[in-house]
C-alpha cells in the first residue's frame, strides 16, 4: 500500500518529464542538423581571448561531430538541467506533518520505512526519466543517418542519475521540515546553485556536480568521473538517513 499510495502521488510528475524528455531527445537529431548549416560562420569567427570566446571556440569544436553534439547538447544541458528540476519536484511533498501527509505518517510502520519507500518510489522514477530518453537516442540518430552508441548512452545516462541523486536525498530531507511542496524545491534549487559555482574553481571541478553529472571525463576518453559519482551516492544515503531521523525526532 505505501508504495502503491507513492506512486499514485507522484505519478503526474513522472509521465510530465517523461513526455518533456521523450520530446526533447527526439529534437537532438534535427537540431543537429540545424546546427550543422551555421558551424561554418561559427568557425570563422575569431577568439578573442575572452572567456565567452574560448567557450564557443570549445562548444563549435565539440559539436562537430554527431557524438560531441550529442553530449553537449543532450547530457551536458538538456538531461542534466530537466532531470535536476524533476528530482526537485518529485522529491517534494508527502512526508511533512506540518500538512497533507498526517495519514501516511499515522501508519503503523517505522519512519524509516516511509522514508524508504517514498525515497525508492522517487529514484525509481528519476532512473527511468535518466535512461529511457537516453536509450530513445540511437533510434532517433537513424532518421537522420546519423549513429549513436547505446553503450555511451546508458553509461551517460547512469551518471546523470548517480551523479545527480544527492539532489534528491536533498529534497527529500528538506520536505520533512517544511510542510509546501515550494520551499524545499528552492532552498535545494539555492544549494545546485552553489555547488554549480564550483564548476569554476579549478581545482574542484572535477568534483563539481554538474561536471560529473555530464561525465566530460568518459567522454573525452579519461574513464569515469567515480570520486564525483561516489561522493554524491553516499551523501544521498545520508540525506536519506537524516530525513527518517527527522521525522522520528518530531514524534518525540
Amino acid at each position: 500500500m505505501l508504495w502503491y499510495k507513492a506512486w499514485l502521488e507522484t505519478r503526474l510528475r513522472f509521465f510530465i518529464g517523461l513526455g518533456l524528455l521523450l520530446f526533447m531527445a527526439c529534437g537532438v537529431t534535427f537540431e543537429y542538423r540545424a546546427v550543422q548549416q551555421l558551424m561554418p560562420l561559427a568557425r570563422s569567427m575569431q577568439n578573442d581571448g575572452s572567456m565567452l570566446g574560448r567557450v564557443i571556440q570549445q562548444a563549435v569544436a565539440i559539436e562537430s561531430t554527431y557524438r560531441g553534439f550529442v553530449w553537449y547538447q543532450w547530457f551536458r544541458q538538456n538531461l542534466s538541467q530537466t532531470w535536476m528540476l524533476f528530482a526537485l519536484i518529485i522529491g517534494t511533498g508527502g512526508l511533512s506533518p506540518h500538512r497533507g501527509a498526517l495519514f501516511t505518517l499515522s501508519m503503523p510502520v517505522s519512519r524509516a520505512r516511509l522514508v524508504g519507500v517514498r525515497a525508492g518510489t522517487g529514484l525509481g522514477e528519476l532512473f527511468v526519466l535518466a535512461l529511457v530518453p537516453s536509450m530513445f537516442l540511437p533510434l532517433v540518430a537513424l532518421i537522420g543517418n546519423q549513429h549513436y552508441a547505446m553503450g555511451d548512452a546508458i553509461v551517460h545516462a547512469l551518471c546523470v542519475f548517480f551523479g545527480g541523486s544527492a539532489v534528491f536525498g536533498l529534497t527529500v530531507l528538506f520536505s520533512t521540515e517544511f510542510g509546501d511542496a515550494w520551499t524545499p524545491a528552492i532552498l535545494s534549487g539555492v544549494v545546485i546553485t552553489v555547488l554549480g559555482l564550483m564548476e569554476f574553481v579549478p581545482p574542484l571541478e572535477p568534483y563539481g556536480l554538474f561536471h560529473t553529472m555530464a561525465a566530460e571525463s568518459y567522454f573525452r576518453g579519461d574513464g569515469l568521473p567515480w570520486a564525483g559519482l561516489a561522493g554524491s551516492a553516499v551523501a544521498a544515503a545520508l540525506l536519506l538517513y537524516a530525513a527518517a531521523h527527522n521525522l522520528r525526532r518530531r514524534d518525540l
